[in-house]
């Protein structure tokens, strides 16, 4: 795996998070929820419950996959573990406005998924 080089960096509490040129962590190991939140405010979300349970169905389907899931699959994992109510795209959007699935992963602390423009 190639490494990304540090294109800027996010102050959280007594750290420096390196980011990519599109905000997703450098060293994925830097992660917490408390970097999820300063990521978050970036992008103009405060995250509530329904959004850590979409950050932890994400963490967990890294952990099992290695890959962070493009949109459809990131319905049906969120689907799955969640119920069918909140495994919907529109669901997914409006928590995560844009590209739920880029927008959810760079929250998550995951690289890019594959297949996302």
């Amino acid at each position: 795996m190639a490494t990304t080089e540090i294109y800027r960096y996010l102050s959280v509490a007594d750290q420096q998070v390196g980011l990519d040129p599109e905000g997703y962590l450098v060293d994925l190991d830097q992660w917490s929820p408390d970097v999820a939140a300063a990521l978050a405010d970036e992008e103009g979300i405060l995250l509530e419950d329904d959004h850590w349970e979409v950050l932890r169905v994400l963490r967990d389907f890294y952990a099992r996959y290695e890959m962070a899931p493009a949109m459809r699959p990131l319905v049906k994992a969120v689907g799955m573990a969640l119920g069918a109510d909140k495994g919907r795209s529109i669901h997914l959007m409006r928590l995560f406005p844009g590209s739920p699935a880029k927008v959810a992963a760079r929250l998550a602390g995951l690289p890019k998924p594959t297949h996302c423009l």
